[in-house]
């Protein structure tokens, strides 16, 4: 059984697997930089331009972003109550895939463990009583 708090239970990533997937890894936490929010179109350059000091005010406001590590200059995006990422769509595929941040982009090369995915088939989902 796959245990997304626990990578030793995933399993080796196959690309065919993300056509077939319940998308557990968009319930991870994902770093995105102010690039990636700018791609996200969450910033313009034009906020970059002004400062750390404007990002942390415009960062206040907006509500897809959790919180920001000024060590690491990454944001960590906001998550909805049951883990899932603020931007998975209802046919657990991301909604802004073009527009990713590189974190996403780059799973499951760079992540808790690289090469490795918490996949699990859509066949999976337990179907609710009537």
């Amino acid at each position: 059984m796959i245990d997304l708090a626990r990578p030793q239970t995933w399993v080796r990533y196959r690309k065919q697997y993300c056509q077939n997937c319940l998308a557990l890894c968009c319930a991870l936490p994902v770093e995105a930089t102010a690039q990636d929010l700018v791609r996200m179109q969450l910033l313009t350059e034009f906020d970059l331009e002004l400062g750390e000091k404007h990002l942390s005010k415009v960062f206040k406001e907006l509500t897809n972003i959790r919180s920001y590590n000024k060590k690491s200059a990454k944001f960590t995006l906001a998550q909805r109550p049951n883990g899932d990422c603020v931007y998975l769509n209802e046919e657990r595929r991301c909604s802004i895939y073009e527009c990713r941040p590189e974190t996403c982009r780059n799973h499951p090369v760079i992540g808790p463990r690289p090469n490795y995915c918490p996949y699990q088939p859509k066949s999976q989902i337990k179907k609710k009583a009537p």
